[in-house]
């Protein structure tokens, strides 16, 4: 009997050439840097409908290497998206990767004011001054939060990449970051997650290897 075992080196390998084979010509669509973000996203979740629903800016790619080559900071959402992203490799570039939804201010503030922490994380990270990609996997709230804050932070808020998952305003919240014109990586429609938020923030980082 001949044995199915695949070596753990292999098996990332292994499955990256059957998601090539069941993209077909839907692979043609993407550029290879794009191609990149879309198998690590199925690869991710095993769900084939993020070749049809991921968007991409124009030019997002070569935005997001070249920002995270000049050490541009990533801020999360949730602290599932802060632990996935791959901080060894970011390190090599001097990208600092945070969240600051456990920070007791966010939090107490968040309360008075009746608004969610994710909001206040980001209006936090704004106010830094720090050139920054936003990575959301979870919080609607926190894209309508980068909306709202474009107009005075804008030139700091270097690039979105939106894949909250859910029912209320997700499909509207990802919308409006791609018509006020971020560059941006947005899951169209209801799925995403923080995992596949930070598989994003991944692909991008091991393409420039």
């Amino acid at each position: 009997m001949e044995s199915n075992y695949i070596k753990p080196a292999e098996i990332e390998s292994r499955s990256m050439e059957i998601i090539m084979e069941e993209l077909g010509e839907r692979a043609g669509r993407f550029s290879i840097d794009e191609l990149a973000v879309v198998r690590r996203v199925i690869h991710t979740s095993a769900d084939f409908d993020y070749a049809d629903n991921l968007f991409f800016s124009t030019g997002i790619m070569e935005i997001l290497k070249a920002q995270i080559r000049n050490g541009c900071r990533i801020v999360t959402d949730t602290r599932m998206a802060f632990s996935g992203i791959n901080k060894r490799e970011l390190e090599k570039y001097g990208v600092e990767v945070v969240c600051y939804m456990d920070d007791p201010a966010v939090a107490k503030e968040a309360t008075e004011r009746g608004v969610t922490r994710a909001t206040v994380s980001m209006e936090k990270a704004c106010a830094d001054g720090k050139n920054t990609i936003f990575v959301v996997g979870n919080a609607p709230t926190a894209l309508m939060a980068l909306c709202s804050l474009k107009q005075h932070f804008g030139e700091k808020i270097k690039a979105v990449i939106a894949m909250p998952v859910g029912f209320v305003n997700v499909v509207e919240a990802k919308e409006e970051i791609i018509e006020n014109g971020f560059p941006c990586i947005v899951a169209r429609g209801r799925k995403g997650g923080s995992n596949v938020a930070a598989s994003v923030v991944n692909a991008v980082t091991y393409s420039m290897r």
